[in-house]
């Protein structure tokens, strides 16, 4: 038998050898931390997205706080020195531990006192950087995989990689246009009513002039005045009563998830909008908070979220073997509203069809244009009083150019602390804390002082900052791609605010002083008038954040038809 002897010429094993050095920096590359400006590459880890802690050299998860507004976004105000006064410098004490029913054994009930808050803040600091590591690595990845086709076409063609205000209304028309073609496979007289409705509301009376709302705030003002007027005659909800206390039907009013359980709280007590016969209901909510849900049931140490959905899931298998009303539409006329981060990966396995109102609403997390709702993040320290401290000084009084102040989450905040921090630009006060030489001037004094009022992204696209600059009358700038901004689909946020991508953070100072001064004051002054839209009363009011939130939930459901 003769053996055949092959021999590797030295050309060859050359190139073997730098196959092999290219496959082994590939395999590497997919495990290195790669920052990437324009978002186009979802599917890989960023130091915003997955940032490790070193805190103490360790990086255990922290249980958080039991009180609800010591968190997250609001630990930004308060951590530092005693001087750096927050919300907390117009806290009423005797209230500030308030909430729904006082939420008796709830974390959100047992809030500490200002002084607590400031003695605490390093800790606090600590615990919320190693507890976003938890959150993040705990919930699914942001990946292209979640994204709608139409989504994915837009961030192919951006040059960017971000999709802009305009992009995202496009995206939402495409959306609606793509329902209109389908027939329904039903024709009830809930249908019907919803049929009629997006008729009229694509045939509306032609207004100009509203002595409540300024035209040039709204992308049509008479179709949102139609819709909103049908609304308030048509819309009924029901909300499901089974499920157990301090997940389901138990609103948390403080903290910056209070948003969720406000909306929560006065659609349970609202006798316009809720229906006790689910055969007339146009909607079905799920009354759930997601701020009680990760505080009852997470795990701490487990890096795991898979225990919440399982809940969920067992929620939603409970009233679909009860009523026939899940089963009859996939969850399509049903609504959510959850404010926590982790919401859209929570929901997204079995609440998929779902209408979501989400605090994190990121196009890049897998938002769906035309389904999802923007949900505002809302910071409330005070339930009893929630509209305590509203306005600024005028326009001719506000000497600083633009503010911040903050924890140092995610990579842009470091970026906007090493460029302008410490007092390098008289005109930029950008502070990881308010400094002592700065007296008693609060952050809210800060706010209520500023031209601008920077509002860039933490770990995730949202931030209550938004809200805050315009409850004092500040014009927000938001640093945050691909944040989808609460009610975009009726505001037009670019006539009110300024949008700064991630990558021109350097240009930030040269973008705003470029804006003229009557640009700035005319901006300012629907700041003013657009700011109805996102306050809270005790009792829900005509055009409030309460409505606006129902709205835009009901304005998804009538185009659906």
């Amino acid at each position: 038998m003769v053996v055949a002897k092959f021999r590797i010429r030295p050309k060859a094993m050359r190139l073997l050898r730098f196959a092999l050095v290219v496959f082994i920096l590939i395999t590497a590359f997919q495990f290195v931390n790669i920052r990437y400006f324009g978002g186009a590459i979802f599917s890989l880890p960023s130091q915003d997205k997955f940032p490790v802690s070193s805190i103490h050299g360790s990086t255990e998860p922290v249980r958080p706080f039991s009180g609800s507004s010591e968190e997250g976004e609001e630990v930004d105000h308060v951590i530092g020195n005693d001087t750096f006064q927050s919300h907390d410098s117009f806290i009423d004490k005797e209230t500030e531990t308030e909430t729904l029913d006082s939420l008796q054994g709830t974390g959100a009930g047992t809030g500490t006192g200002t002084s607590s808050i400031v003695e605490d803040a390093d800790m606090a600091m600590a615990n919320e950087n190693t507890r976003n590591l938890e959150i993040l690595e705990s919930k699914s990845d942001a990946s292209v995989d979640n994204l709608s086709p139409d989504v994915k076409r837009v961030i192919n063609v951006s040059n960017s990689g971000v999709v802009s205000i305009t992009e995202m209304m496009s995206l939402l028309h495409q959306s609606r246009t793509s329902h209109a073609s389908l027939k329904l496979k039903r024709s009830s007289a809930v249908d019907q009513e919803l049929i009629h409705a997006r008729s009229q509301i694509e045939n509306p009376q032609m207004i100009v002039n509203h002595p409540l709302l300024h035209a040039p705030l709204y992308w049509n003002l008479s179709m949102f005045k139609t819709s909103y007027e049908l609304m308030e005659k048509k819309l009924k909800v029901y909300i499901y009563r089974e499920g157990k206390r301090p997940v389901l039907h138990k609103p948390v009013l403080k903290g910056i998830y209070a948003s969720e359980g406000w909306f929560m709280k006065q659609l349970s007590s609202s006798k316009t909008f809720v229906t006790k016969n689910p055969r007339k209901a146009h909607l079905f909510y799920l009354p759930f908070s997601s701020k009680m849900l990760e505080e009852t049931l997470y795990v701490p140490g487990s890096h795991s979220d898979k225990n919440l959905i399982e809940f969920l899931k067992s929620y939603l298998d409970m009233i679909s073997s009860k009523y026939t009303f899940w089963n009859k539409t996939g969850g399509s006329d049903h609504f959510l509203v959850a404010c926590h981060d982790w919401a859209p990966s929570e929901t997204r396995q079995y609440m998929a069809n779902c209408i979501r109102a989400l605090c994190n609403s990121d196009v890049s997390e897998g938002f769906v244009f035309g389904k999802d709702v923007a949900l505002p993040e809302t910071t409330i320290l005070v339930p009893r009083r929630p509209l305590r401290a509203l306005g600024g000084k005028p326009y001719s009084q506000r000497q600083i150019l633009a503010f911040f102040a903050g924890g140092m989450h995610g990579y842009l905040r470091p970026l906007l602390l090493q460029r302008w921090g410490g007092n390098k630009d008289p005109h930029m006060k950008i502070f990881s804390e308010i400094p002592k030489s700065g007296g008693k001037k609060s952050y809210m004094e800060y706010m209520k002082s500023s031209k601008y009022c920077i509002c860039p992204k933490g770990h995730e696209v949202n931030s209550p900052r938004v809200v805050e600059a315009l409850f004092y009358e500040c014009v927000p700038v938001i640093i945050s791609d691909n944040f989808v901004p609460p009610f975009f689909d009726v505001l037009n946020w670019e006539s009110f605010a300024v949008f700064v991508l991630e990558k021109d953070i350097p240009d930030l100072k040269n973008i705003l002083v470029s804006i003229t001064e009557e640009r700035y004051r005319e901006m300012q002054m629907r700041v003013k008038m657009v700011q109805k839209h996102f306050l809270w009363h005790s009792k829900p009011e005509k055009f409030d954040i309460f409505h606006m939130i129902l709205h835009s939930i009901w304005y998804n459901r009538v185009f659906q038809t």
